[in-house]
């Protein structure tokens, strides 16, 4: 499970629990321009009692250019262009971070990568729609021992893919999670800035489906 602390990551988190336990959670600190979403991580897999939780440090912000690697760049504010993709993508990030879990996934014998994707709403990441995680299977059945040799392929589950914010809220009430140990927001610091995509897709999020945002008063 690629868990990074935030709210679709955790309901991602509770459903591979369910269908698939074990879990190994992996959250992988790239170089973003803060890590406080990784205490939340901390939290998630504490909360689940995961098999095993790994934080792995790989400093790549000064190959990847975004808002989000780049302290020095403002974070974008307000509903961007829905023909364009926002300054806060990180070139490549889900393809470095799905191959870092296909090789821990191969190496202990696991057979099914989770991650929290989402192509509703969402920030129009390329690497978050149905096309690229399909893409990136066929790629592991291509790239493994186990592929090559046995015909076996490591999983790519994306559960959330093709629900909006409201319906995980709605399915994360369903089936508890925590939302007061979740983090969204792009900026850090002590409280959710209320301004980025991140905190206003959750803040949409929660609004539509008419719950109340534990995480957020947690924050402030």
């Amino acid at each position: 499970m690629l868990l990074s602390g935030g709210m679709d990551s955790a309901t991602c988190l509770a459903i591979a629990t369910r269908r698939h336990p074990p879990v190994h959670a992996l959250t992988v600190l790239y170089g973003q321009r803060h890590a406080r979403e990784v205490r939340s991580a901390r939290a998630l897999a504490r909360h689940y009692e995961v098999a095993r939780h790994t934080v792995l440090r790989l400093p790549l912000a000064p190959l990847l250019a975004s808002a989000l690697t780049d302290a020095h760049r403002p974070l974008p504010s307000g509903r961007h262009r829905a023909d364009r993709i926002p300054s806060t993508y990180v070139p490549a990030r889900n393809t470095i971070l799905l191959s870092i879990a296909l090789g821990y996934a191969e190496s202990h014998g696991l057979g099914t990568i989770y991650l929290g994707a989402n192509a509703i709403d969402y920030s129009g990441y390329p690497d978050c729609r149905p096309e690229y995680l399909r893409a990136f299977e066929r790629l592991a059945r291509l790239a493994t021992r186990a592929g090559v040799e046995q015909g076996k392929c490591v999983r790519i589950e994306a559960p959330l893919l093709r629900r909006s914010k409201a319906e995980i809220v709605r399915l994360g009430e369903r089936l508890g999670v925590p939302w007061r140990l979740t983090w969204s927001c792009y900026a850090g610091g002590s409280a959710p800035c209320g301004k980025c995509d991140a905190c206003r897709l959750r803040a949409l999020g929660f609004s539509v489906a008419g719950v109340r945002d534990p995480g957020r008063r947690a924050a402030n």
